[in-house]
């Protein structure tokens, strides 16, 4: 039996049931979501995409699909900006993004049964961001998978966090898939923040569309986790849009954080700009992959793309590939990557302070991603993340019992 067959199996026994409770724009993709998933099968390292992560061994026994009851939290000052199932808003705009070209996004299709809707009007601004905490609690081997639709009319503005987290005893795996349309002079802020644990696995697709003028700023941040695969695809269909992503991952025991990120300059006068920061220490695994495509005529397109990466163990890994495709010739694109371990020099001269071993290399980490942090606008999430990079890296000092390393 192939990998993909008992997720086909899973969907012919489920399919009537999604069928009943799900909107109708929904159920007509499934069938057609399966098939090219069946088609397609799961990922191989032989996939460019995919070359740094074994997509079927992360599927593997993970056959257990759950249909989690509809859990919307809505205060009052969100109502009427998050729904769920918004028909008109999912007619109009869902997987208009999100395309089966990838396997995982149609094996979200085929089993997605409700869809998140956050959805500003035009000219609407949010003078508060808005944050949707998605905590699993399961302690099953189970799968589950969401769906969340962003849309911006013209002249709207909102900031809002996606943040994800899980208590130690959870063994699942969840598929997730964003959609994100930001209309003509819109602006969006939007914040990804995985707090989950080593048993977790989950694959992120983000589909971003900006039109004129749009401006977007996407920051990923990944504190704990197991295994994630991030894939961030914007399009800048409208002409003097700007779009950021910002991403900072610290991992160690045997985590691994996989992102793979395309910006796509599809018309002249567009800017991007890109800076992922990694951390890996112990026998964690950290990949980026980036890419900035400039299609032909895209002309006056401006963007710089950036990664910088500290292993701080012997026995950790990154693997990284920043990219540049280029089909116009008046463009000022530039892209670089770094891999380095903690500075010797920075550590013997903080020891000869009287600083423990274990605390001057949490400061360094603590320093390096703290540029990604301090890109941030909001003032109050600015300091919230500072706070919880500093737990998170004094949490593991804690941990510490002299090795050798911290002698």
């Amino acid at each position: 039996m192939s990998p993909e067959q008992p997720y086909v199996n899973l969907y012919q026994a489920n399919r009537d049931s999604l069928i009943a409770v799900s909107p109708k724009v929904m159920n007509t993709l499934r069938d057609e979501a399966i098939n090219v998933f069946a088609q397609k099968g799961f990922p191989s390292r032989k996939v460019e995409a995919y070359r740094y992560i074994d997509v079927p061994q992360a599927f593997e026994g993970k056959d257990s699909y759950a249909m989690p009851q509809p859990t919307l939290p809505l205060s009052a000052a969100q109502q009427g900006v998050i729904t769920l199932n918004d028909e008109v808003l999912l007619n109009k705009y869902y997987a208009k993004a999100a395309d089966n070209e990838d396997a995982i996004t149609a094996l979200n299709t085929a089993f997605s049964h409700e869809c998140i809707c956050i959805h500003l009007g035009k000219n609407q601004v949010l003078d508060r961001p808005i944050e949707l905490t998605d905590m699993f609690a399961s302690e099953e081997d189970q799968m589950e998978h969401k769906r969340i639709l962003i849309v911006l009319e013209e002249g709207a503005s909102a900031s809002i966090m996606l943040r994800y987290a899980a208590n130690n005893k959870t063994h699942i795996l969840t598929t997730q898939v964003v959609e994100v349309f930001v209309g003509d002079n819109a602006r969006l802020e939007l914040y990804e923040l995985e707090e989950t644990h080593t048993s977790f696995t989950r694959f992120n697709n983000v589909y971003l569309q900006l039109g004129r003028y749009a401006n977007v700023k996407h920051n990923n941040i990944t504190l704990f986790n197991g295994l994630t695969r991030n894939t961030i695809k914007a399009t800048l269909a409208g002409e003097f849009s700007e779009v950021t992503l910002n991403g900072c991952v610290m991992a160690d025991k045997s985590q691994v954080v996989d992102n793979n990120t395309l910006i796509r300059h599809e018309v002249p006068n567009c800017t991007s700009h890109e800076l992922y920061k990694y951390v890996v220490d112990e026998q964690s695994v950290g990949a980026f992959a980036g890419k900035v495509y400039v299609a032909e005529g895209a002309q006056k397109t401006v963007s710089e793309e950036v990664n910088q990466n500290i292993c701080a163990s012997d026995d950790a890994r990154m693997y990284t590939q920043p990219m540049l495709e280029i089909y116009a010739d008046d463009v000022k694109c530039s892209h670089g990557s770094t891999v380095g371990k903690l500075d010797d020099m920075a550590l013997f001269y903080m020891r000869q302070r009287g600083i423990p071993l274990a605390e001057a290399r949490m400061l360094l980490m603590q320093a390096f991603v703290g540029q990604v942090i301090d890109e941030i606008p909001i003032a109050p999430l600015r300091d919230r993340l500072h706070i919880m990079i500093e737990q998170r890296l004094k949490g593991e000092l804690d941990k510490c019992v002299g090795c050798a390393r911290c002698k």
